[in-house]
């Protein structure tokens, strides 16, 4: 399973009641974090979630709301005796960006790993800390990425086949966590003992960017799909459309041509009070949508069905 939190739903500048964007993704205990504008520590440190088991940090593009937050997060990575190696992913330049901010927070007690994106016409897979990553080029006027994060099913474990093998019982778990297994000079497979790969998670997350159609690509049957929402009021599509951005309608349309369970909007411009005011624009198009808010939480579980 996947827990997720939607971290900070703002957009443009903090609000009293509104952190500035930032997504995790949590699997089994070790967290993912997209995004850090200012005040992320802040935020996940009220739902409770703790820092030193974030492993990978990944950053859409450089504007401020959603990447001035990283010093004071890997500061209070820091002060939870963090150890193991913090990788960051991000557009070209982001190891310049990251140690440019971290003048400001020195001496960190974990070393941090770099991946950095081309600006290209393709989409990455990337696995880093357990985590099944995939980067997708988007259009917002700097280069910007959208990010998945999925967890593969693997198939179903059949004990009849097991014991006609005549393989001890103690190893059938290691066939079932993936792993070969010698025994008696034979070697045992995985797939000796499993059925077909059922189908798994998949989270994706998309802000800032206009409503390019790959979107809709690599959203495709997505358990979860967190996009912005800049505007609600469709009389506003002009505006969204001049600062590289999408609305409510935009993002829904996306969302039901991605065929994707569900929909969290985000990154609300400051004059968006009361994101639910336009929210039945986006269920006329997209019915599963909700409008996210700082904290949000859910866990995502494997079908029952398989």
């Amino acid at each position: 399973m996947l827990d997720v939190a939607l971290l900070g739903t703002g957009g443009m500048m903090p609000l009293p009641n509104r952190f500035l964007t930032a997504f995790a993704v949590r699997q089994n205990g070790r967290i993912l974090l997209i995004d850090c504008g200012e005040g992320t520590q802040v935020t996940q440190k009220m739902l409770g979630w703790g820092f030193k088991t974030v492993d990978v940090i990944c950053l859409t593009h450089f504007h401020a709301d959603h990447a001035a937050g990283i010093p004071g997060f890997l500061l209070s990575m820091a002060n939870s005796d963090k150890g193991d190696p913090l990788t960051i992913i991000g557009p070209v330049g982001t190891e310049y960006i990251v140690k440019s901010l971290l003048v400001i927070a020195k001496d960190l007690p974990f070393e941090i790993n770099f991946v950095e994106l081309p600006y290209e016409k393709k989409t990455y897979h990337i696995n880093q800390g357990g985590f099944s990553i995939g980067a997708l080029p988007v259009s917002h006027g700097v280069p910007c990425f959208a990010y998945s994060v999925s967890l593969a099913r693997i198939g179903k474990f059949n004990a009849d086949a097991a014991k006609s093998l005549g393989l001890p019982v103690r190893f059938w778990g290691i066939l079932q966590r993936g792993e070969n297994v010698s025994y008696e000079g034979l070697e045992y497979t995985p797939d000796m003992v499993l059925g077909a790969s059922r189908a798994g998670l998949k989270v994706t997350y998309c802000t800032d960017s206009r409503p390019i159609p790959s979107i809709s690509d690599f959203a495709q049957n997505s358990d979860l799909f967190v996009c912005e929402g800049l505007y609600g009021d469709p009389a506003l599509s002009a505006k969204a459309a001049e600062h590289r951005h999408m609305t409510y309608k935009e993002a829904a349309n996306i969302a039901k041509r991605a065929n994707v369970s569900e929909m969290w909007l985000t990154h609300y411009s400051p004059s968006v009070t009361n994101p639910k005011e336009f929210l039945g624009v986006a269920r006329d198009i997209f019915p599963n949508t909700h409008t996210g808010f700082d904290r949000k939480t859910a866990t995502l579980k494997f079908s029952e069905d398989e």
